[in-house]
């Protein structure tokens, strides 16, 4: 773990640097919602691009050419559609080069290089990188999950932008992953990847391989897997009644699990959920704690709207629950 850190902290490539720029342009965004209203002129587009779901009526009128590309927000299903149908074929590939020494083919070799494949060897940061795509398909499976038998989506929308930057940002996030398989730059074998042997994938058991922070990152993912689903069905129970029929699609107060806490504990659960990847990374992937600050910013900003939407909508309203972080903010 220590021999590659050195080397993940000397280069930018352009993987590390598209989620560098998306972490900052989410922070500047929380920043400038975060500046008292009057100070900084308001743009309706702005903010109807960074808003979604009941946080869009609790912003600035929408204009109708705003209104003209609402897609459905029952359209995140579409998100996870893709997430599992793409993220495991990837799953797949990787399995294949890891248990029987199959090469990626070249055009993803190809393109894994352009983005900036990890350029140094070791076991554990493949078998990380196989955990860690194991658990983002399981996150993205138990996601479709709830679209289809636990959300109760109301006729909320969401822009036409955000749709297409969702389903951009799981092919992206896989492909992430992927890169992290080192590779080897050194000779004419640069087309192969460098895992772990055949005959030591096979003949030895795979538990020996496993370190520390492989069993940390997945007790950290189930761990706030969990969580999130328990919010997930406490939202979803708010429009049901005690048969679990649908009755209405208004918004109620949550309580329970981390809603005493956050007005979006499923938000932070999700940071949870990425650093549970980080995790089972070794702690010192660098590119992929450059995604868990994206997923910082972004959930932030979306449970600052959330909040701000509860509190103005409910005067009893809980004053101790925080909008992300429990205590803090």
């Amino acid at each position: 773990m220590g021999s590659w850190a050195g080397e993940e902290l000397s280069v930018l490539n352009p993987l590390r640097a598209l989620w560098l720029t998306l972490a900052a342009v989410f922070l500047l965004t929380l920043l400038l919602q975060l500046v008292p209203p009057g100070l900084l002129p308001s743009c309706a587009l702005f903010q109807d691009l960074i808003r979604y779901g009941k946080t869009k009526r609790s912003g600035p009128p929408r204009p109708a050419a705003c209104r003209a590309f609402d897609v459905p927000k029952r359209y995140f299903s579409h998100f996870y559609i893709l997430s599992v149908l793409w993220n495991g074929f990837l799953l797949w590939l990787l399995t294949r080069a890891v248990f029987l020494g199959s090469p990626f083919p070249s055009w993803l070799h190809g393109l894994l290089r352009i983005l900036g494949a990890a350029q140094f060897q070791g076991g554990e940061l493949a078998l990380s990188a196989f955990l860690v795509l194991v658990f983002l398909w399981l996150h993205s499976l138990r996601r479709l999950f709830e679209c289809f038998y636990v959300s109760v989506f109301s006729n909320a929308v969401i822009h036409v932008v955000q749709y297409c930057f969702g389903l951009a940002y799981y092919v992206l996030l896989g492909l992430t992953v992927l890169s992290q398989v080192p590779m080897d730059g050194r000779d004419e074998l640069a087309n192969k990847i460098i895992l772990i042997s055949v005959v030591y994938m096979i003949g030895r058991n795979l538990l020996m391989q496993a370190r520390w922070f492989h069993i940390l990152g997945m007790m950290m993912f189930i761990w706030s897997s969990a969580h999130q689903y328990q919010c997930h069905v406490i939202l979803g129970n708010l429009r049901k009644n005690k048969a679990g029929v649908v009755i209405h699609c208004n918004h109620r107060i949550p309580f329970g699990d981390w809603f005493e806490y956050v007005s979006s504990p499923n938000y932070l659960a999700e940071l949870m959920i990425y650093i549970s990847m980080a995790v089972t990374f070794g702690f010192f992937n660098l590119t992929w704690w450059l995604v868990v600050t994206y997923v910082f910013f972004s959930q932030a900003l979306s449970a600052y709207f959330s909040h701000k939407f509860y509190k103005s909508k409910f005067v009893s309203y809980p004053k101790h629950r925080k909008a992300f972080l429990p205590f803090l903010f």
